[in-house]
């Protein structure tokens, strides 16, 4: 069994289906939880040192922090359905979120400071990209990158479409060696369309310390505490997941494993 493959639980009394922590993961920085509430439920969380970024994956809520409130945000019905509404709050706030639908609710965490304000993020101010070309296209949804304030949180959500690859050639961020490299933890929530499908993701690094072929279904989770990370949509089922990044500086810069970095130069 995989030690980096988290699998969805039966819903805690808070709704939680999914939980990966710095202490249940052995690293530093990235929290990661997604919440199942049935319309009227109410989510309500005080995180002191650390920012937060909720991203509504289905469903519609109402979200309020400080001294907001953004009513009826969201609805998709499906996590493929174009980009999320989120929303940032900075560390040290609490929040309340009331379910109007049946909601899924991805909790993004991470070490915050600073003064940042708390804001809506709209599905319309999503930077949407389309990354690759062929069998190693796919389609990004820039929630939370580095251009846009926080403390230490990045947020990104991919769609990869049966057949493809993505996170491709493999690639890492795990040596503090700005400008060529950054340190990042991160965290992979897969979705499948069909959802009984299946889907793989390599975690490797240089040395073989960690070298894990990991298959995914629907709802899970894969930690990436280091080392390359590539992941493949068989064909007929759409993959979707949402990243979290974090680490002690704010930058998003990869290295390609030097063996496949060909692909991207020929």
């Amino acid at each position: 069994m995989s030690n980096l493959r988290v699998r969805p639980k039966a819903p805690s009394e808070d709704g939680c289906i999914l939980e990966v922590t710095p202490q249940s993961a052995g690293w530093d920085y990235v929290g990661f939880a997604v919440h199942k509430l049935e319309a009227g439920d109410t989510l309500e969380k005080l995180d002191a040192d650390k920012e937060t970024c909720l991203v509504l994956l289905t469903g519609t809520a109402t979200i309020a922090a400080r001294d907001q409130s953004f009513d009826g945000i969201g609805g998709r019905t499906s996590v493929f359905d174009g980009p999320p509404a989120a929303v940032y709050v900075p560390a040290g706030e609490s929040y309340t979120v009331t379910a109007k639908t049946d909601l899924e609710l991805a909790v993004c965490t991470a070490p915050g400071g600073g003064n940042f304000p708390v804001r809506l993020i709209e599905p319309g101010s999503i930077k949407q990209e389309v990354r690759g070309s062929g069998t190693n296209t796919r389609y990004i949804q820039d929630i939370l990158p580095e251009t846009h304030p926080a403390h230490s949180l990045l947020v990104v959500e991919v769609i990869t479409p049966g057949g493809n690859w993505s996170s491709y050639p493999p690639h890492k961020h795990d040596s503090d060696e700005l400008p060529e490299e950054s340190a990042l933890e991160e965290t992979y929530y897969h979705r499948l369309n069909p959802p009984q499908g299946f889907a793989f993701q390599r975690v490797y690094t240089d040395d073989r310390s960690i070298d894990e072929a990991v298959t995914v279904e629907d709802g899970d989770c894969v930690m990436v505490p280091g080392g390359y990370h590539p992941v493949g949509a068989p064909h007929g089922y759409d993959l979707y997941y949402l990243n979290v990044m974090a680490g002690a500086k704010r930058k998003w810069v990869f290295r390609n494993d030097p063996a496949h970095e060909w692909i991207v130069r020929k």
